[in-house]
């Protein structure tokens, strides 16, 4: 029995800003620190591969001196408000109805809210009293992947099944105004907030790509290269320079015998559905892949138009291809990284 991704559907928030008009922001945020930092910071902003960001909040309200509490209450009535409009865009794209779900996986890293998110879409949309619910709140950017892996297995254990995968993020309220590291400095440059809905479907009329296989990847002793540590003033972003180096060490292990198992190499994949964690690291994966004649210029573009949106934008990368109506046939694979250190990676067959 397969199981299939029937539709996907983003949200953006209601504020944007091209990242030159948020450039006079980080200025006045810089007063009073040294010039040449100054100038660096600055660089890091103009040189991120990020054209334009979205946010839950204006850029005042980013650059605000508010509380951890205030930001989280933003944070929680904005992230229901993009999971509900996602969702019902997801299942018009699928021709299904709110009460067609039977599982219902909500993913989120940047804001604390209990009851989850999913309990508040249960309500507002009057989803069955007995659908399934799983809120997935750790795993960061491969949280994307991590929860259609979910559904996937839920779905194959349960056919004539239907399933959604929601990812909200706001890594704009996790902006910490009196750290000025360079992890707080080069994630407020990459990063920017939206919500993407996955429809995933065990019933066999379905269209869509197939998923063929799915696996994690764990990194060992990696704990403290990426992730959040809590502060009074929030959520304060981890993110350690090794980073790229390190995915670029392990690359070799995490894809190829992931696609022997499948019977697969490179060469059979026609589509890289990566997430996009930012310049560098969209950098090693293309000097990786470009000399076997593949490109992820979807990655790229996505990274350009939004930033990096930590789980949901993986999931904006695989919307492109799946608006384009791909050949029967056709092969890709999805991967994205996150906190542990992990990888996250699925088979696709169109």
């Amino acid at each position: 029995m397969a199981v299939k991704i029937t539709s996907v559907a983003k949200q953006l928030p209601k504020y944007s800003r091209e990242t030159k008009d948020i450039l006079p922001y980080v200025e006045l945020w810089l007063e009073g620190q040294e010039e040449r930092f100054k100038r660096k910071v600055l660089k890091i902003f103009e040189n991120a591969a990020v054209d334009k960001r979205y946010s839950i909040m204006a850029p005042e309200e980013v650059f605000l001196k508010t509380s951890f509490e205030e930001k989280n209450d933003i944070y929680l009535r904005e992230s229901i408000k993009l999971a509900e409009k996602s969702l019902l865009k997801a299942l018009d794209k699928a021709h299904l109805k709110p009460t067609d779900l039977d599982y219902i996986i909500t993913v989120s890293c940047t804001g604390i809210m209990i009851p989850s998110l999913d309990a508040y879409l249960i309500n507002r949309l009057k989803l069955k009293q007995d659908i399934v619910r799983l809120p997935v709140t750790e795993m960061g950017c491969a949280a994307g992947i991590s929860g259609i892996l979910y559904a996937k297995n839920f779905l194959k254990a349960n056919p004539n099944k239907r399933a959604a995968v929601i990812a909200v993020e706001s890594p704009t309220a996790t902006f910490q105004l009196d750290d000025y590291s360079m992890a707080n400095i080069v994630s407020a440059a990459i990063f920017g907030d939206g919500c993407a809905s996955v429809i995933l479907s065990s019933h066999e009329n379905k269209e869509g790509p197939k998923i063929k296989d799915e696996g994690m990847y764990h990194f060992y002793d990696a704990e403290h290269m990426m992730g959040f540590k809590l502060r009074n003033t929030g959520l304060q972003m981890v993110l350690d320079p090794s980073v790229p180096q390190t995915i670029t060490d392990h690359f070799p292990k995490i894809i190829h015998p992931f696609l022997e198992q499948n019977g697969l190499t490179i060469e059979h994949i026609d589509h890289l559905v990566f997430h996009p964690g930012g310049k560098k690291i969209v950098q090693t994966v293309e000097d990786l892949f470009g000399a076997l004649g593949k490109n992820i210029d979807d990655t790229k573009e996505v990274l350009r138009l939004y930033g990096n949106m930590s789980s949901a934008t993986v999931l904006y990368v695989l919307e492109r291809f799946m608006d384009r109506k791909l050949p029967k046939g056709d092969k890709g694979i999805m991967l994205s990284f996150g906190p542990g250190f992990s990888a996250q990676r699925i088979l696709l067959e169109w």
